[in-house]
């Protein structure tokens, strides 16, 4: 049986791919669940619950495209090939970051480190977090504080107009770099082509114990329009 061409006569008519409630087709993730303990990986793992955006994205980044159990939309999951993808940033208004903590009834304190973001009665108030990283990061760790959440929207470069995908992370390297990244955003005029990688970081302790992760990394190259008359093999 031939293929179905009948968008060839008219392909303004061919469906776009399926937005979801939240006007994204994908999200980018740096781990995965393995039974209740979390998995880092050295490659991205892109979730959409849209075949045609799952079929993309093995094209252009590797990997094959499986079902996962989740609650959510997003039910295609592709372990990619590569760690790191050419992306296009808006703006700088598509990078956003707060703090969060997470009990069993849902979201028990929001705010930007200074001040507290939601509930409404309580915003604009002190929100009582320590003023050093380092107890940040140890209230954090032991559940007494709210960990970083960063939020990343963006198109793919080398296919712009598949949709919007998103990409939040809990990184505290991240967040403690994002004013550079807002910085170099706003330098640019108009849409901005970044590097979207997970770098790998290695180091021995003290005590001797060899460390090895992988944190998120988003470098702002040059604005997107420049970008679009660079040879296809530009090394950036």
């Amino acid at each position: 049986m031939a293929g179905l061409r009948i968008f060839e006569t008219d392909p303004a008519a061919k469906p776009k791919p399926r937005q979801f409630a939240d006007d994204f087709v994908g999200r980018f993730r740096s781990g995965r669940m393995v039974g209740n303990r979390p998995e880092s990986l050295a490659t991205w793992r892109v979730t959409t619950g849209d075949p045609e955006v799952a079929d993309a994205v093995t094209k252009l980044m590797g990997g094959t495209s499986n079902e996962w159990e989740t609650t959510g939309e997003d039910f295609n999951e592709i372990v990619t090939e590569t760690d790191k993808v050419l992306i296009v940033i808006e703006s700088p208004k598509a990078l956003t970051a707060d703090m969060k903590l997470w009990g069993r009834s849902g979201l028990i304190h929001h705010c930007d480190g200074v001040e507290f973001l939601s509930p409404e009665e309580d915003a604009g108030q002190a929100c009582g977090c320590p003023p050093l990283m380092e107890d940040r990061k140890a209230h954090a760790k032991s559940g007494r504080g709210p960990s970083p959440y960063t939020n990343l929207v963006f198109r793919l470069a080398e296919d712009y107009h598949l949709g919007k995908f998103r990409f939040q992370s809990t990184s505290w390297k991240l967040v403690e770099v994002l004013h550079e990244i807002d910085n170099a955003l706003s330098m640019v005029k108009g849409e901005a082509l970044a590097e979207l990688s997970l770098e790998l970081v290695e180091f021995t302790t003290k005590a001797g114990r060899d460390v090895s992760y992988r944190k998120p990394v988003v470098k702002v190259l040059k604005p997107y329009a420049d970008a679009v008359s660079d040879a296809p093999d530009t090394d950036y």
